[in-house]
């Protein structure tokens, strides 16, 4: 049989449509969500409830080493995704983001190593390179963390590339840059252009329109994590998952009011700024490594991919349902 599958984080917006990907693979899958009062699995209590899917729910919390050995007990592979991503909340609590991406993901290499699991997929992120000194940016390209979030990303990358390289525990770094798509929180930019353009605003509210970024499509993104798994060669690897497409913050507000049929102006708000020194100016990808080993690519990559996708999640923000889970241009951190 299929050893079970181990998603860390999959309450989560990507975690929650990886959950998916693998069930509609007919994988066997235990989805780790962070413990709450309520009971509550977060973004997975909304999907359909399929009787033949073989998923199990279990709450916790990455922090806890106990907790996060006994969610891995049994699997065969852990996709590792839980961590805090809000950057301006690392401003503000720089400590839980040590204690939840860099303690947590020492708890699951360390979990991994004790229980001879088959392989851990870390989560990393583009923001570990910082602005970039040469494009499009490889995987050699110099860490620079410019937030607490991005510092305690290149920790998390590290210590969990530490236990391939002194322990030979299988662990592979994926490190997609900005991914975008249904469910992703109205923190992140792309769902806070469409949500107060559903919502009925035309002025729309924004921080820095000139920083570039590569978005991924959230398939595109899941079907990184597949093929990392099916792939043999990529153990020890750090493994860009980019679209090979950059576009401006300001040019991709102007291409999703294209897209829904409306006209908008933009008004910059101080509070939506990073500090100075912290703003990441331009995020390039380069893919290479992932493409040759895996044999993955962007189904939604380029300019007119990036158009269909736009497309598909302004739709599902359109969804009165899922536009009532957020709260249109009111910024939180």
């Amino acid at each position: 049989m299929t050893p079970r599958a181990l998603v860390t984080g999959a309450d989560g917006f990507i975690g929650s449509h990886l959950v998916e990907a693998l069930l509609a693979e007919g994988r066997p899958v235990r989805a780790f969500c962070q413990y709450n009062s309520i009971g509550s699995h977060g973004w997975l209590d909304t999907l359909p409830a399929d009787p033949g899917a073989d998923l199990e729910l279990v709450l916790g919390d990455i922090r806890d080493p106990l907790c996060v050995r006994e969610a891995m007990r049994g699997c065969g592979t852990v996709f590792h995704l839980a961590a805090l991503i809000a950057i301006p909340y690392s401003y503000v609590a720089p400590s839980s983001y040590v204690d939840t991406n860099i303690h947590g993901t020492l708890n699951v290499v360390q979990a991994a190593r004790d229980l001879g699991l088959e392989r851990v997929i870390h989560t990393s992120t583009s923001e570990t390179y910082g602005t970039a000194q040469f494009v499009p940016i490889t995987e050699d390209h110099p860490m620079v963390g410019q937030s607490p979030y991005a510092a305690s990303k290149i920790g998390a990358d590290q210590l969990a590339l530490s236990y391939w390289r002194s322990f030979e525990t299988p662990v592979v770094v994926l490190r997609p840059f900005n991914t975008y798509g249904p469910r992703q929180s109205a923190r992140a930019v792309i769902p806070t252009i469409i949500t107060q353009i559903v919502a009925g605003q035309r002025s729309i509210r924004l921080g820095a329109l000139t920083p570039t970024r590569d978005f991924n499509f959230v398939s595109d993104t899941c079907a990184a994590f597949l093929a990392v798994e099916r792939s043999g060669g990529v153990v020890g690897q750090v493994l860009n998952a980019a679209s090979s497409f950059e576009i401006s913050i300001g040019d991709t507000a102007a291409l999703i009011a294209e897209v829904m049929g409306v006209e908008i102006t933009i008004a910059t708000e101080g509070e939506r700024l990073r500090p100075e020194g912290s703003e990441v100016n331009r995020l390039f990808g380069d893919s290479t490594r992932l493409r040759q080993l895996t044999g993955w690519e962007p189904a939604y990559g380029g300019p007119e991919g990036f158009r269909r996708g736009l497309a598909a999640t302004a739709a599902w923000f359109a969804d009165p349902g899922h536009l009532g889970r957020y709260r249109p241009g009111r910024y939180a951190i």
